[in-house]
């Protein structure tokens, strides 16, 4: 198990949740490898084709994230395991954040782009334009 991978009382809570391996067809790849798999990529902010192989192939995770968003079953994932969470008083609605932390990238502030000193180049606006006279 990784850093970061579910732990046994995590997987305990969720793998009662999931769907059931398909009656016909092929099988499916073990729930815990494909769940661990897609939580390292949103942990990581990774491309789907940079998952490490102990997760096993990278389009069973994608593939598997995509149909479950598509069925809601993430969502209702989410709401069981909140109405667990609430059950047990295991959880707080209670959260701050401090804004100080949060920083815009300069591009995005509106800053002069490095080395531009001219503005609206080629436009011309009628106050620019040579008195009559």
């Amino acid at each position: 198990m990784a850093r970061g991978d579910l732990s046994n009382a995590e997987w305990a809570v969720l793998e009662p949740l999931l769907p059931a391996q398909p009656a016909r067809g092929g099988q499916w790849r073990d729930h815990r490898q494909v769940v661990n798999a897609i939580c390292w990529i949103k942990r990581t902010g990774s491309p789907w084709r940079d998952l490490p192989e102990r997760y096993g192939p990278w389009k069973t995770a994608y593939q598997r994230f995509r149909r479950w968003a598509a069925d809601g079953t993430w969502a209702m994932l989410k709401k069981q395991v909140i109405a667990l969470a609430e059950a047990d008083d295991d959880i707080d609605w209670d959260a701050q954040i401090d804004a100080t932390i949060v920083r815009v990238h300069q591009h995005a502030a509106g800053a002069r782009k490095r080395g531009s000193t001219v503005t609206n180049r080629g436009h011309a606006r009628a106050s620019d334009a040579p008195a009559a006279g």
